[in-house]
């Protein structure tokens, strides 16, 4: 007999909550937060934006007001809130309007795009924190507000690093990310071969 009846599985499914985070090229985000203990999955989007369709070439160029984001669905019981928090910080630089490195266009400006009232107050305490700290030698113009008009995106952006780290822009400009990040915060990695 299982150990785990469907009952189980359900109630799990029950407890697990959804982050939407917005720092760059989102094949890094999601990325990192796919490695992350309690992370069930991270998906590729576009968020807050106006138009009710949009495709990866009208967001690129400029055209939808969206933002290239990752919506991570996530165990509460395993990884926090606040731990999502303090990794999307880690891993783009939130000082920088519209742009990150050499990605530049407003698809590309930081946010945290939440999904109720306790994200939003964690959020902003955060990025309060964090400026009252002085963390970051610049002002952070990280954007946080509800999640709107979320999308998908297109099926050959989802794990597009995984598939693809010998590619140009994944081994010079994510990998290196994605191996700082793996240091810094070891301690909340899946084991090896969990997914």
């Amino acid at each position: 007999m299982s150990a785990h009846s469907p009952t189980d599985a359900a109630d799990r499914k029950e407890s697990w909550e959804e982050a939407t985070f917005g720092g760059g090229c989102f094949w890094c985000i999601e990325t990192v937060f796919n490695q992350l203990r309690g992370v069930i999955e991270a998906e590729s989007g576009y968020s807050n934006g106006q138009h009710p369709n949009p495709t990866y070439e009208a967001v690129c160029g400029g055209r939808t007001g969206h933002t290239e984001v990752v919506r991570v669905r996530f165990d509460p019981k395993q990884v926090s809130y606040q731990q999502l928090l303090e990794v999307f910080f880690a891993i783009h630089d939130p000082t920088t309007l519209n742009r990150q490195g050499n990605d530049v266009g407003t698809q590309y400006r930081s946010g945290i795009y939440t999904h109720n009232t306790q994200q939003t107050a964690l959020a902003r305490d955060m990025v309060e924190e964090l400026a009252t700290s002085r963390v970051f030698r610049d002002p952070i113009v990280t954007e946080v507000m509800p999640v709107a008009n979320y999308h998908p995106a297109e099926a050959y952006h989802q794990r597009y690093f995984e598939q693809n780290p010998s590619q140009g822009y994944c081994a010079v400009v994510i990998g290196p990310k994605i191996e700082k990040f793996r240091k810094t915060f070891a301690e909340l990695l899946k084991a090896p071969g969990a997914e």
